[in-house]
């Protein structure tokens, strides 16, 4: 049985891709910094004992990760590991430097020459091309507007350097905003839903005039594991749907979904820095060469998420709704 080793498995994307792999019958390792959420996706696997949890932060125990790796010789590694939080990046950018870019530049560099690694997947973020109202492929410049977008932005970049230089078994993928059940309250499509059912304000900073794309999180997953299983290593790839909805107007959809009144539900408030107005990506490149579809619709995929909410009140009732960061 392969073995794959997660970084940030704790995260909503890195918990449901674990799900996804104990369902293709892999032995799954996973690493974060917190401890397991109680509703985290793989939680409810059927396969789950052939996944093992190790808390570890990188910045203070990274000998634990590389004791880890060593040990179980991973074949693949998957990265979700990161301080993820645009808008918290402008009160304490250094620690999105020291575990983006520090600390994540060390155990890249451990990796090194390790032929039992066939491939790391990166999972990076549309936010290093910056905004853009034209589709963005792959060999768009880079342009942050934000700590996060930086530090993203730089790791890219390294790993691409190591690919070139020393052929690092790497492989970026640049993946729009992803949703999904037990995602975060905190997030915007969990947080609208609980805000009306609990007949709360919800903050709409900027009048969430924002332009983005979402993608249904199993289309997320099999996209990470079409890179992983078939992808040639120093590949980039973005990964979006076609559709392209304001924050304004995916609230407005939820609304409508729930049978409440817009009006009703949102307090406008400033803008956050640096935010970027479009995300307008191109994935033709993954379409073409992996054979990746979305499979889930913006509308169907709301429609089981908030069935999801209305189905699990008792454990979203004792889960935070906002964001604490952690050093």
């Amino acid at each position: 049985m392969n073995k794959v080793l997660i970084l940030g498995s704790n995260s909503f994307a890195g918990s449901c891709y674990v799900d996804h792999l104990l369902n293709n019958k892999y032995q799954v390792y996973g690493v974060s910094r917190s401890k397991e959420r109680k509703i985290a996706k793989y939680k409810f696997n059927k396969n789950i004992k052939n996944f093992k949890f190790i808390k570890a932060d990188i910045n203070k125990n990274i000998g634990v990760f590389k004791k880890l790796i060593l040990e179980n010789k991973f074949k693949y590694i998957v990265d979700f590991l990161g301080q993820g939080m645009v808008a918290e990046s402008w009160e304490n950018p250094q620690d999105w430097l020291k575990t983006n870019i520090t600390s994540k530049t060390e155990l890249v560099n451990f990796l090194l020459n390790k032929k039992f690694l066939k491939k790391y997947i990166r999972i990076s973020t549309p936010e290093v091309y910056g905004s853009s109202s034209a589709k963005m492929d792959e060999k768009k410049s880079y342009n942050p507007s934000t700590p996060y977008a930086i530090t993203h932005m730089t790791i890219d970049k390294y790993l691409e350097i190591y690919n070139k230089q020393y052929k690092f078994p790497s492989v970026i993928l640049r993946l729009a905003n992803f949703y999904g059940e037990t995602q975060p309250l905190y997030r915007i499509i969990p947080k609208t839903i609980s805000a009306i059912i609990n007949k709360k304000k919800l903050p709409l900073h900027g009048n969430g005039k924002s332009l983005r794309s979402f993608i249904y999180i199993d289309d997320f997953c099999s996209a990470i594991y079409l890179a992983m299983k078939k992808s040639k290593n120093g590949k980039i790839y973005n990964v979006s749907s076609k559709e392209i909805i304001s924050i304004k107007n995916i609230i407005k959809l939820i609304c409508f979904k729930m049978n409440y009144d817009y009006k009703k539900l949102v307090k406008i408030k400033n803008d956050r820095k640096g935010k970027d107005f479009k995300y307008f990506m191109n994935s033709n490149k993954i379409k073409k060469e992996l054979n990746w579809k979305n499979k889930t619709n913006l509308k169907k995929g709301l429609q089981q998420v908030i069935q999801w909410h209305l189905e699990n009140l008792k454990f979203l009732n004792k889960e935070k709704n906002i964001y604490i960061h952690k050093k």
